[in-house]
């Protein structure tokens, strides 16, 4: 990898405001769209680029930033801004970093998630390809409020930005807009960034001023146009992380579609950049595939099922699953209405069933757990078949504990296995058993009371209800039932 490293690249990442149009606790780079914070994409898209420096400058909630950057690109260095503000205060204490690079700056925002490493890399060529000092990415669109304008000369060449708030009537009709991705030479931000000032509507530290002065000094500004604006998309409130979500969902599903995965209904089907689908998986309406989850080739999931984390083998079937941290093996299948937690692992041909919540448990291959079934810290082996109503009760009010169930065991319906407690090879149990004790290989294990059946207790303990009223009339029936005439039948 060290060899494919761009050793006249750096990537600065502007990661320090504070978003206060989220309304939000916590800092705006920190709001998460298809597994990722927006950071933790442009770190991902950055980290394509192979560079040989990538610094992302923080302020607002710094260490929560900082933390979050350390998780997503451990390799990135976490820089500090001071109290001077604006986006080129951010980028010369960056570049006061990197005293004797040489090479070309690549700046990008910490909320702009959907450019992809592909488009930065076009944009870095054609920088290098056109010597220009400074490269700026633009997009033309119906409606430019709230951007910078792109102003060009009389050649058609880039004069300056001006800021939504510092432009004049006719600037601010100008439908090109800076996308807020740059690429410079050092060189060029070295000798610019001290000359900028702080004279304008936000009394910040314009990054943007650097065109003006480069082309004041006689340099070329260059202007890359991007076919597809919406890869320019930022997000400044709730509104607009949904809508960015959705275009970057829908391009996951696509790219999954593209790659063999059948997705019946990409609206309601919610895939996370992090997820990976095989070719020819199924995936049903209402679906959720989030985070690390993996599903092998012929599997079909949904609908109306979230997979966190999971791991789905070939030819598998969850429906109507909520699941967690499981893994489901080949040819299993799951739900509907399952509840797979954490620790789940269902051996290939196994059955999770209805209404069948699960935990740090092992079912080995081909056992079922078909209905209405708590199992918790167990394990279970091969080829077992557990009745409706299965519960191991694994927890004392202090500390869990085990249960072990042997392969070919068949156990009756509502069954309670007291952990800690072993099932033997091959061993029954009967139906409504407490299991409390371990149940050895071959054993038909009961716990069974005599009925006892207390005549006349309705009547007597619930006098003047319909009940006792019905019960009086069918005694009433059984005597008269009972006599010479009733018994000639």
């Amino acid at each position: 990898m060290a060899d494919n490293i761009d050793q006249s690249l750096a990537v600065v990442i502007l990661a320090a405001g504070q978003g206060t149009r989220m309304k939000s606790s916590l800092p705006k780079v920190l709001h998460r769209i298809g597994g990722r914070s927006l950071v933790g994409h442009v770190l991902a898209s950055a980290a394509g680029l192979d560079p040989a420096h990538t610094l992302v400058v923080v302020r607002h909630e710094r260490d929560l930033v900082a933390a979050e950057v350390a998780v997503a690109d451990p390799a990135a260095v976490v820089v500090d801004q001071d109290e001077v503000p604006g986006t080129g205060r951010a980028v010369e204490v960056a570049l006061d970093r990197l005293p004797d690079f040489a090479g070309d700056v690549l700046v990008l925002s910490g909320d702009v998630p959907l450019l992809d490493a592909a488009t930065l890399t076009q944009l870095v060529a054609g920088h290098r390809a056109s010597g220009a000092a400074v490269t700026l990415m633009t997009a033309v669109v119906a409606d430019p409020n709230g951007y910078g304008r792109v102003i060009r000369g009389a050649d058609g060449s880039v004069d300056r930005i001006v800021e939504q708030k510092d432009a004049t009537d006719d600037e601010a009709a100008v439908g090109e807009i800076n996308a807020g991705v740059y690429v410079f030479r050092a060189q060029a931000l070295r000798t610019h960034l001290p000359r900028i000032g702080t004279d304008n509507a936000q009394a910040e530290k314009y990054l943007t001023d650097v065109a003006g002065l480069v082309r004041r000094a006689g340099d070329r500004v260059a202007a890359s146009v991007v076919d597809d604006v919406t890869v320019t998309y930022g997000v400044n409130d709730r509104a607009q992380l949904s809508g960015v979500g959705r275009l970057l969902n829908a391009r996951t599903v696509r790219r999954w579609q593209l790659e063999g995965a059948t997705i019946i209904d990409p609206a309601t089907t919610w895939i996370d950049v992090t997820a990976t689908l095989a070719p020819d998986v199924t995936v049903l309406p209402n679906t959720h595939i989030l985070r690390a989850t993996a599903i092998a080739e012929g599997a079909v999931v949904g609908p109306d099922t979230s997979l966190v984390d999971c791991e789905v083998g070939e030819r598998a079937t969850v429906r109507r699953t909520d699941a967690t941290l499981a893994v489901i093996g080949a040819d299993a299948t799951v739900g509907p209405f399952s509840y797979l937690r954490p620790g789940t692992y269902l051996a290939e041909g196994g059955k999770i069933g209805t209404f069948v919540e699960t935990k740090n448990s092992t079912i080995g291959a081909g056992s079922k757990v078909p209905h209405l079934s708590y199992i918790g810290d167990t394990t279970i082996g091969t080829g077992v078949n557990l009745g409706a109503g299965a519960i191991t009760a694994n927890y004392d009010d202090l500390t869990k504990h085990r249960t072990e169930i042997g392969d070919e065991v068949h156990t009756g319906s509502h069954n309670v296995f007291v952990a800690p407690v072993r099932i033997g090879d091959g061993a029954k149990t009967g139906a409504g058993a407490v299991i409390r004790k371990d149940v050895p290989a071959g054993a038909l294990a009961l716990s069974v009371a005599p009925q006892r059946n207390v005549e006349g207790w309705v009547e007597k303990n619930r006098s003047g209800t319909r009940a006792a009223d019905v019960a009086a009339h069918a005694r009433s029936a059984q005597k008269a039932g009972d006599g010479p005439q009733g018994q000639e039948g």
